[in-house]
């Protein structure tokens, strides 16, 4: 045999073995794996809270800036309205100004002084001999009465809200801390209309 001859031959061996390796490869090629990725069910998405809308209170009495509103957070208390203010004058009576009061819309934050509260040399009353209407009175308004201190006068406030307004003096009756003498105290002072 030729060398021609050989190198044919060996070239279809080659050809042979080459072939018979690839069917070999395609007969036990492993089967293709299908990956289906399936997204988890969809969860409700939260309703967002809503955000409490500023107050707008107004104070007045003994700080450095009287008679001036103030835009404050939502549940801010009596000691931001009054820093807001510029803080207390020398005068103001900081013993009858509850710090700690949480403020409203529309809240009155009034400020005595020391004076004041030695003229009179007892609790002050309305101003000018005035009633007070006890459906609309501020928590200020209502600490000036006699008998009545910032818990009962917030008590007062919550009642006439959340219950019903008061029609008439033996209606505070129901609010507690509200007395009989409380009652004989307030019968000159107050209104309710």
């Amino acid at each position: 045999m030729s060398s021609s001859g050989a190198a044919i031959v060996v070239a279809l061996l080659l050809t042979v073995a080459i072939a018979l390796s690839g069917a070999l490869l395609l007969q036990y090629r492993p089967e293709p794996v299908h990956i289906t990725i399936k997204p988890p069910a969809p969860t409700e998405t939260p309703a967002p809270t809503p955000t409490p809308l500023p107050i707008v209170v107004y104070v007045t009495g003994e700080v450095v800036r009287r008679g001036t509103q103030h835009i404050l957070p939502h549940g801010s208390r009596v000691s931001d309205a009054v820093a807001a203010a510029g803080g207390f004058t020398d005068l103001a009576d900081r013993e009858r100004v509850n710090l700690a009061g949480i403020l409203r819309d529309g809240d009155q934050v009034h400020v005595p002084s020391i004076e004041a509260n030695r003229a009179s040399g007892a609790l002050p009353t309305p101003s000018g001999g005035s009633w007070i209407n006890v459906n609309s009175a501020t928590l200020e308004e209502l600490i000036a009465l006699p008998n009545i201190g910032p818990v009962t006068a917030q008590r007062i406030i919550d009642y006439r809200e959340q219950v019903s307004p008061f029609a008439e003096l033996e209606d505070l009756d129901q609010v507690p801390g509200i007395g009989p003498s409380t009652l004989e105290a307030l019968q000159d002072l107050v209104r309710f209309d």
